[in-house]
């Protein structure tokens, strides 16, 4: 079997209305897809991450890269991320190593269609099923702290035992009383998260930390900006609340110098960040050889699979149509939340099959 083409498709949709969350407002969402074609007729499909803004950037630098796969055996994975990942040629981290994350993480899809089994029993098989948190809890224009609380109390109706909201974006003591009412809505028995997107410096983020310990916080999540090591590494010793962070990082590097600086408590890798399955599987025996867990964040249709193949695996992220007017659209079929747990898919690979009809009129690449 060869490679015979890869391509991209990007599609961007308007959200129901802006959201914002510690320093930044979406108006829009997406997804990127990169289909590996083969000559005998198997099409791996990788999800990649957010290059709607410039998606002409996206193609251009796919264009590049998968001039080392064409023509090549899709099996080779390691062979591939290698050569693909030329940090003098092609850059250390933003869209390069995310366009390189895509087709990697196709490349897994198409050797577990090859393989005939689902992609998380291909990768280790530890479990069938994780517990999974609903993110939100996003700033919006009319949304009040009786709103916010109405939103967490609708999370537990779909099954959810672990919601997440964003900080940073107000005074600390306006976030600490958003904090208040989400733990009260929620009740003693549910796991809340908080998260900054790097809102804070260091020294705000041990203040909010510690005004926020006795609500029972699971993570206070990207305290400071991904670099700032030193300052996560002060925060973590100085408050009760686990730190967590990685989903700006890139590579089995970046999450190297953040263990080696004891900078967070729980991982949270990327995998169409970083540089997809290939890497990620890297951080999570770097992980495992430092007994910390991994809680990778975002893509919950790719990453249930990595969090059900490995033993360290905390919590999945999981986003709902509250955030994305296009869930349960995307895909023929949905990942859900069933009492708390979300299952992995047992088709082969990704298990996942576009609705293209439904896509369609958002493709703008």
């Amino acid at each position: 079997m060869k490679i015979t083409n890869v391509e991209m498709e990007v599609y961007r949709w308007p959200r129901r209305t802006p959201i914002t969350n510690g320093l930044y407002t979406y108006t829009h969402a997406g997804i990127n897809v990169i289909n590996v074609e083969t000559d005998e007729g198997v099409t791996g499909i990788g999800i990649g991450a957010s290059i709607q803004d410039a998606p002409e950037v996206g193609v251009a630098i796919l264009n590049h890269i998968k001039q080392v796969v064409i023509g090549k055996d899709p099996l080779d994975i390691e062979r591939h991320w290698h050569e693909m990942w030329r940090p003098k040629l092609v850059g250390r981290r933003g869209i390069t190593t995310r366009v390189i994350g895509g087709l990697d993480i196709a490349l897994w899809d198409l050797k577990g269609k090859m393989a005939g089994m689902p992609l998380y029993k291909l990768l280790g098989g530890f479990t069938n099923n994780v517990p999974a948190y609903i993110a939100g809890g996003y700033y919006e224009e009319g949304k009040g702290l009786k709103e916010l609380a109405q939103e967490m109390e609708e999370n537990l109706e779909v099954g959810a035992k672990a919601v997440k909201m964003k900080v940073g974006a107000v005074s600390i003591n306006e976030d600490v009383e958003r904090v208040r009412v989400v733990r009260d809505a929620v009740g003693p028995d549910i796991k809340v998260m908080v998260d900054a997107n790097n809102a804070y410096r260091h020294y705000e983020a041990i203040e909010f930390a510690r005004k926020i310990e006795n609500y029972d916080v699971f993570w206070f999540e990207e305290p400071v900006e991904p670099d700032d090591y030193i300052g996560q590494r002060e925060i973590t010793r100085s408050t009760s609340v686990p730190i967590a962070a990685g989903e700006n990082e890139y590579t089995r590097y970046g999450f190297r110098d953040m263990i080696n600086h004891r900078a967070v408590d729980i991982l949270q890798p990327d995998a169409l960040v970083m540089g997809g399955i290939t890497d990620f599987m890297k951080v999570v025996a770097l992980a495992q050889a430092n007994d910390l867990d991994i809680a990778p964040h975002g893509a919950q249709e790719v990453h249930i699979h990595l969090v059900c193949a490995i033993s360290n695996g905390l919590i999945l992220e999981y986003y709902r149509e509250s955030t994305d007017p296009m869930h349960g659209k995307i895909y023929k079929e949905t990942v859900q939340i069933k009492d708390g747990n979300v299952y992995a898919p047992d088709r082969p690979g990704l298990g996942l099959e576009l609705n293209r009809e439904a896509l369609k009129e958002f493709r703008i690449a």
